[in-house]
Order: structure tokens, then sequence, then C-alpha cells
């Protein structure tokens, strides 16, 4: 039987005069993470189009210089720069509050502070699950197609996109495919780890943002054997605590300490395509490498009030920047 409020309609003679009693609590489940927004350098972007230059260093060189031997040629230590670059895509949630609900006691703080303060939380996690898309950039066509960035799912391929010249691209062995190559292992951690030292020399800032099948996948890294009816972990143990960690929040390898954090499981690329049922998305990504350029920075705005209630919006306009996708790696599923 459904209930509106605590007053009895089959019998008001009796609960007239009751009072409701609602608390003054107001839950919102939702996750609100944002590891690669937050973690990301800010800059100031001042077109709708932000480019940056690569370079790499040629082959190291061997053979020796005779005696006496002249500087007859020269080597264009530039000619093998490339220019990549990202659109900005603008990113808006509204908000509004009646002028009658603004009047009425409710429940929670002020009810346009509270509206605008949910809108602000939302396009935070609109920002990431773009910034972390698969999706390629598009530019405003005037025919319903927006400026669109490009994630980062899009930046890290072997095979493209067409306008990273092969020799930036990220290599296929920075790169697992669980839906080919199978289950995620620590074997296959590591080998993604080497690739990216192989091709950067510098692994010591790398961040592995994971889902929630992958992070525990990489909690059972510590497992010894397992059966039927018994599971043999290696943990840390404090003999001072009541306490017993079996979770992983930095790997050591053989080429420096990963930080493992959660990637929002609302934001997860296979996640929005629908149908993810094993939560394996993973960015192996070295914030030192990627950074969020802002045109117009994140922000609120009121507008005037018609008549009929407050109102108003909160947007920011940006792009990524992956500054290298030779500094990156994925684990897709």
């Amino acid at each position: 039987m459904a209930f509106s409020n605590t007053f009895d309609t089959t019998n008001p003679g009796s609960a007239v005069s009751n009072r409701e009693d609602l608390t003054d609590v107001l839950t919102i489940l939702a996750p609100e993470e944002t590891p690669v927004l937050s973690s990301a350098s800010k800059k100031r972007s001042s077109a709708t189009f932000t480019e940056w230059t690569v370079d790499a260093l040629s082959a190291p060189v061997t053979v020796g210089v005779e005696e006496g031997d002249d500087v007859t040629t020269f080597t264009d230590q530039f000619a093998g720069r490339a220019r990549l670059g990202n659109y900005v895509q603008k990113f808006r949630r509204d908000f509004r509050v009646s002028d009658l609900q603004e009047a009425v006691d409710s429940v929670g703080p002020a009810k346009v502070a509270q509206a605008e303060a949910k809108a602000i939380r939302e396009l935070k996690r609109d920002v990431e699950a773009t910034l972390i898309g698969t999706q390629d950039r598009s530019i405003e066509n005037g025919a319903g197609t927006p400026y669109g960035l490009r994630g980062l799912g899009d930046w890290i391929d072997s095979a493209g996109p067409a306008d990273v010249p092969a020799n930036f691209r990220t290599p296929a062995s920075s790169i697992y495919d669980i839906s080919t190559s199978g289950a995620f292992s620590e074997l296959a951690l590591n080998n993604l780890i080497s690739s990216i030292y192989r091709e950067t020399g510098n692994t010591s800032n790398l961040m592995l943002v994971a889902d929630t099948g992958l992070r525990r996948t990489i909690a059972d890294f510590a497992r010894v054997s397992a059966g039927a009816t018994e599971n043999i972990r290696s943990v840390n143990y404090d003999g001072n605590k009541a306490e017993i960690k079996l979770s992983v929040e930095l790997y050591q390898s053989d080429h420096g300490i990963v930080s493992i954090v959660n990637m929002n499981p609302d934001t997860a690329p296979a996640t929005l395509a629908g149908g993810n049922t094993t939560f394996n998305d993973g960015y192996l990504i070295n914030p030192e490498y990627y950074g969020v350029h802002e045109l117009i920075p994140m922000g609120s705005s009121r507008l005037p009030n018609l008549g009929g209630g407050e109102r108003g919006f909160c947007d920011c306009t940006l792009t990524l920047g992956v500054y290298h996708p030779q500094a990156h790696g994925k684990i897709t599923q």
C-alpha cells in the first residue's frame, strides 16, 4: 500500500491533526570521483583548436669520427617534429527552482543553491566521462554537430588517429585487449609498464585508473593459490593493529611505482557504451603528459528571474591535451 504522506485519508477524523515527520536529510548516491580531471594540469586555451608539438630523438650512433674529419653535412634537428591538436568541447548543466518551491520549508539547504551544487557535480562527471571516452574529435559545422574533444581512448590507439603520425602513436605493446588476449594478469601489467618505459624512459609517475573489475583483479595479484575451499594470499599485516589490508594502492614494478586509483564506474567507456558486465576498463597514464586546456573555466551563472523562480546554468569549455600518446597505455575489454 502506497502513502503520499502520513495523513490517513481513509479515516480523516482521527488523523487530521497528525504532523508529518520528514527528516531534514537529503541523500544522493552516485560515484563522484573524477581522477583524470582532478590529476590533469590546467592550462589556458585561447582558441577552439588547441595544438602542441611532439618530437623524438634519433637512434644512438656508435660509429666514431675520424681524426681531422670536417663537418660537411648538417642535420635538421627539427625535421621530425609533428603537430597534434584537439578541439574544445562545451559542457553545460542548467538548474531551476520555482518561486513557490523556494519559499516553502523543505529538506536540505536553500533549494536554488542545492540545485546549483548538484548541477556542478553532474557537470564534473560529464567532463570526466568525455575525457576518458573513446570518441574522436569533431568540428562544429553549423548543422547540428558541435565541437567535440577527442577522448583518451581514441588518443591511445596503435592504429590511429589518422592525424597522429605512425611513429608517435601508442604502440600495440602498450595496449591490452582482454577480449582477444584473455584475462588480465600481473605479467600483462608488467608488460604494459615495460612497453611505456621503452618508449619514454620514464614511468615514475604512472597512474592506473581502473574500473571495479580490473581493480579487483589487481588486488588478486597477491593471491598465492586458490582452491575450492581455501584462498591463500600474501598480505600486509601490522601486528599492532587488528587490520589486514588486501587492497593494492601502489604497485612497485621494475620500472617504478604505479599508483592505482578508482575509475568512476558511471563514466567508464564500456559502461556508457552499454552491456558492461566485467568492468575491466583501465588507463595506464602519466599525468605529466596530459592536461586540460580551458577556454571557459568551470563556473556558474544565475539568470534573471522572470517571475517563475530562480534559474541558471553552470558550464565550461575545454579540451584534452595528450602531449605524447606513447607515454600512456590502456586495458580494454
